[in-house]
Order: structure tokens, then C-alpha cells, then sequence
């Protein structure tokens, strides 16, 4: 199954490693290094023009791409959950 990422930003729930919160994640050195590495290989997709509320890295061929949401990793789990008919 697709799970809807933003704008017209599709992935395949398999695909996906993770699905992070930008605000409590980019505290970490790790992840700010992480991000950047990301970004200067160009492997930064945005799914909108808004203010990122989230970060989604996939699994896409032999890479790893890390797609920016404007959506909250709350709202994107429910998406997973409604596509399951699952909701808690």
C-alpha cells in the first residue's frame, strides 16, 4: 500500500524505515548530521513548501531517501491505520 506523505508524495509502506518528529528529533547531534549528510547528497525530497513537522526516510532502490512532510507523525500514522481499518 502507498501512504500519502504530503502534496503529491507518495511511498510504499514498505519502503518506509521511519517516520520522525522534526521537532523532537533535531536536538539530537546525530540526527542534525544525518539530515545534513542527507542533504548534501541530495537525498532531501520536500513534500511541501510549508514548515516541515516531519521527516519519513525510505528505503528506495540501494539508497535512502528522507522525505520532508508538513504533516505531523501522528496524522500519518492514522493514515497507516485507516488504510488497515485499524484505527485506534
Amino acid at each position: 500500500m502507498y501512504l500519502h506523505l504530503g502534496q503529491n508524495i507518495v511511498a510504499f509502506e514498505t519502503d518506509i524505515i521511519g517516520v520522525f518528529d522534526i521537532d523532537n528529533t533535531t536536538g539530537s547531534k546525530i540526527t542534525r548530521q544525518f539530515l545534513t549528510q542527507a542533504e548534501k547528497s541530495g537525498r532531501i525530497i520536500s513534500a511541501s513548501d510549508e514548515i516541515p513537522r516531519s521527516f519519513i526516510v525510505c528505503s528506495e532502490g540501494r539508497e535512502n531517501n528522507v522525505h520532508l512532510s508538513q504533516l505531523s507523525p501522528q496524522t500519518l500514522l492514522k493514515r497507516t491505520e485507516t488504510m488497515k481499518g485499524t484505527i485506534i
